[in-house]
């Protein structure tokens, strides 16, 4: 009885996820047939999207679109990475720091990086550098908080026992303290991607030539709603692969981590 509950579930499993969007669609249809001009139907977002691929946007297609968009986020991500992991260590290790700039940074961290554009802006024009630049503070926020998080989750007891062989502070942070964090810090890296992803496209709507987020200002400014909804498919869809390579990477730098999920 119960080997049947399990094969039940295991085939429930596998097919929700088909299920739900095999009802999303459905949904979208239903609601194109009431009003196609606001909601075109999904054969009229696929024309659209053939479309952009004959009569480029910019001199660029989808793919160009979304190749820019990702250029500006892996290298603010690239970026932030570097830096909200040498500074969240460096709060979560050293009290004096964690008084000064950890007290600084929670002052600055529930700021919202929308809320930066306007500075930005003022500060640096509409170039591709206030854009990088607020993908980069958006991304910053939740790695530096994962890193001083993870530093400071590390087991005290496995610290004693370094100290106990005589282990250096130095030989306690790299060998011990950053190796018990990488899962924590992974896990802001992958919120962090995300994070970009959405704050890229905010920063695009705004002098952007290029970007998914200049294709749904475009079609904002043109009623063409079809290339709404294909600049915004094509966020969801780019945002769950993002995720998906960051799963793998994690799965490769910390496996131990995986085996215990």
């Amino acid at each position: 009885m119960k080997s049947r509950q399990k094969k039940t579930i295991a085939v429930l499993t596998k097919i929700m996820p088909y299920l739900s969007i095999s009802l999303l669609v459905l949904l979208w249809f239903s609601a194109s047939s009431v009003n196609a001009e606001l909601v075109p139907s999904p054969v009229m977002v696929f024309e659209r999207l053939a479309l952009l691929f004959n009569k480029p946007i910019m001199k660029l297609n989808l793919f160009g679109h979304i190749w820019a968009s990702l250029q500006r986020v892996l290298l603010a991500m690239l970026f932030a990475t570097v830096i909200g992991v040498t500074l969240g260590v460096m709060i979560g290790w050293n009290k004096k720091l964690r008084l000064t700039v950890g007290t600084l940074f929670e002052l600055i961290r529930p700021i919202p990086p929308i809320a930066w554009l306007p500075i930005v802006i003022m500060w640096y024009g509409i170039g591709e550098f206030p854009k990088v630049l607020i993908v980069f503070i958006g991304a910053l926020m939740p790695i530096v908080i994962n890193t001083y998080t993870g530093i400071k989750m590390v087991d005290p007891n496995i610290l004693d026992m370094g100290r106990v062989f005589n282990a250096k502070n130095r030989q306690l942070l790299f060998e011990i303290a950053i190796p018990s964090a990488v899962p924590v810090i992974f896990a802001g890296i992958k919120n962090a991607m995300g994070v970009g992803w959405m704050v890229v496209l905010a920063a695009e709507m705004i002098g952007a030539k290029a970007g998914v987020g200049f294709l749904i200002t475009r079609g904002m400014e043109y009623y063409d709603v079809a290339l709404i909804l294909v600049g915004m498919l094509s966020i969801g869809i780019i945002g769950a692969l993002l995720s998906v390579a960051t799963d793998y990477v994690e799965r490769w730098v910390c496996p131990w981590n995986q085996k215990l999920d």
